[in-house]
């Protein structure tokens, strides 16, 4: 049967975050990636030290405390609304994408409260082309949006389709 959606959610956002802060703890001390970067994984894959003042993909880009703790707040706020929803979630599909989202926002504002700006470290390129520098947060943030734009587009048309009842 499995956990109730808001408590799946809850564990979703709760080992996302773990799993975020202690990458990022063992990259930056045990690691000392600053000292040893670039960490060459794969031919198409390092791990760099970025600190990155903006929001997702460089943007936006704060450079003073007021822009920092403004982050901080939506970042918040952000995460209390989207805990509301998850407690409101029918899915457990909803409620594990919140989760994720939740877990990388509260993550990545962990790091602007601690560092002032979000350790980005994973770096994917090849053949001339460059991804952005990314964490754990900012990829449990992709794959919650994404399983809300599943739930979203695709199980509900399925669920309209005629011959297929609530």
């Amino acid at each position: 049967m499995g956990l109730p959606p808001f408590a799946l959610g809850l564990l979703v956002a709760l080992a996302t975050l773990a799993l975020d802060q202690a990458t990022k703890l063992g990259l930056l001390f045990l690691a000392d990636l600053p000292l040893h970067q670039p960490l060459v994984l794969a031919p198409f894959a390092q791990l760099v030290v970025v600190w990155n003042r903006g929001v997702s993909y460089g943007l936006l880009q704060q450079d003073g405390e007021l822009g920092r703790w403004l982050l901080v707040a939506v970042s918040v706020l952000a995460s209390a609304a989207l805990t509301v929803w998850m407690a409101r979630a029918e899915t457990r599909l909803v409620a594990g994408s919140l989760g994720l989202i939740v877990g990388g926002a509260v993550g990545n504002a962990i790091d602007r409260v601690v560092y002032g700006a979000v350790f980005d470290f994973v770096h994917l390129h090849g053949g001339g082309w460059s991804w952005y520098v990314f964490n754990v947060a900012d990829a449990a943030i992709v794959f919650g949006v994404v399983g809300l734009l599943y739930d979203g587009l695709w199980i509900e048309r399925r669920d309209a389709e005629p011959g297929r009842g609530a």
